[in-house]
């Protein structure tokens, strides 16, 4: 069993550096074990270990992918704000939105693979909003948020932010636009709720039930896999896209090594891959 007062020892912390670094390039300082202890505390008692030690074995087995992605989600809460790569959405709204709307279909379908707490979908959802103002016979989007933790689902599905998470990457225009208030929080309005819709899911696993798409924001999350699994997760979600769909990776991350099936597409400070005909 966990005990709130186990110590991490100093091979334990550098181990767990040596991991993180391994896993999503973070290199932890020296000194930050409170960090890690606080981060990773409930993940330990739920995985009843008595150590970071203990929880580095069971890392280390094909078997607890899910624990894996669990604490390095834990490691980056920090990382997640409103507009991040602000590029992307930009190309979205003043390139990509208007070529989908010279195709024919219903509706535009958007997957934000790895939402976490809901910021990327709800600026999607922002963006179309946008677009549908200055374009009223726009075509309607639908977008699909998913992520493999249900802590993180849950916040999504609320839609209210609180603090520093509703400071970090909106304007005050923005929050006038977009949020209605919520005690001392903000909520996102339900016009830009009704276009997301979110749901469990491993990036690991299959990716049938979700049919097809028209673009894919996959961003910052394949530095969490090996190469052989950001390869096949590329690849799927190659197959998951309509003919001529774009695909966003995160702003540090290539797909040159990964595929040859798509082509590189820059505008607006941001780079977005189309998949080829």
């Amino acid at each position: 069993m966990y005990h709130r007062s186990a110590k991490i020892t100093p091979a334990e912390y550098e181990s767990f550096k040596a991991f993180l670094q391994q896993a999503c390039g973070i290199l932890l300082g020296n000194g930050k074990e409170y960090l890690v202890s606080s981060r990773l505390n409930k993940i330990m008692q739920d995985a009843q270990v008595e150590s970071l030690g203990a929880l580095l074995k069971m890392l280390q087995s094909a078997a607890h992918t899910s624990l894996k992605v669990k604490v390095i989600d834990a490691m980056t809460t920090n990382e997640t704000f409103w507009f991040r790569d602000i590029g992307h959405y930009i190309l979205l709204k003043e390139t990509i939105l208007p070529d989908l709307n010279l195709q024919r279909g219903s509706s535009i379908r958007i997957w934000s693979a790895a939402c976490s707490s809901g910021q990327e979908p709800y600026n999607i959802s922002m963006i179309a909003e946008e677009y549908k103002l200055v374009k009223a016979a726009a075509r309607p989007v639908q977008i699909i948020a998913t992520d493999i933790s249900s802590k993180m689902l849950e916040e999504a599905r609320a839609g209210i932010y609180c603090g520093l998470s509703v400071e970090r990457g909106l304007t005050q225009e923005q929050r006038r636009k977009f949020f209605v208030p919520k005690e001392r929080c903000l909520e996102v309005k339900q016009e830009i709720k009704r276009r997301v819709s979110f749901s469990s899911l491993n990036l690991a696993g299959s990716y049938h039930g979700l049919g097809k798409f028209d673009v894919i924001f996959c961003r910052n999350v394949l530095i969490y896999f090996s190469n052989e699994l950001k390869r096949d997760i590329v690849d799927r979600m190659a197959n998951a896209l309509n003919p001529g769909g774009y695909l966003f990776l995160g702003s540090t991350e290539s797909i040159n090594q990964l595929t040859n099936r798509f082509e590189m597409k820059v505008g607006h400070g941001g780079i977005s891959y189309r998949l080829k005909s």
